[in-house]
């Protein structure tokens, strides 16, 4: 009995296949909006209020300047964009253009002080959450929780 062998599918080379451009991924690919990049279109996959960070399309489009500066419509490109500047707190601002969910990093970001716990006087990351604000000031995890406590 002769087995025909099987027609393999023709694909592209792997190198020529596009690419996520944030995690690699060859399949579920789309473009961007914002920056015509290849991109996994998974954000199907957050679930609501899960915080989590499994999305490359959602980390992008919320996480980045690139996606916040097409997002609010602004002219222009992005990493010249005034209004994206004034829009975030300068330690945001250059974390929204420097992180891992940019296909493209701002050159130059500016500097900052860290932000402080109003209270205690320890570091908070803002991008990392665990805080709380009230007007100007914020406080870290600790502090809040006392302050509710009382």
């Amino acid at each position: 009995m002769n087995k025909k062998p099987k027609k393999r599918k023709k694909s592209l080379p792997q190198k020529d296949k596009p690419r996520c451009g944030l995690c690699g991924k060859t399949k579920n690919l789309v473009k961007t909006e914002c920056c015509d990049n290849w991109i996994c279109d998974d954000e199907q996959k957050y679930v609501l209020f899960s915080y989590a960070r499994n999305s490359c399309y959602r980390n992008h489009r919320r996480f980045t300047l690139c996606g916040y500066h097409h997002t609010e419509g602004h002219p222009g490109k992005w990493q010249d964009c005034q209004i994206c500047k004034e829009s975030f707190q300068t330690e945001m601002y250059v974390w929204s253009g420097t992180n891992e969910y940019n296909f493209e990093k701002l050159e130059s970001p500016p500097k900052y002080e860290p932000t402080k716990c109003s209270k205690c006087g320890n570091i908070i990351v803002l991008s990392e959450g665990g805080y709380s604000s009230l007007g100007k000031d914020y406080f870290c995890e600790i502090c809040t929780e006392i302050e509710l406590d009382d």
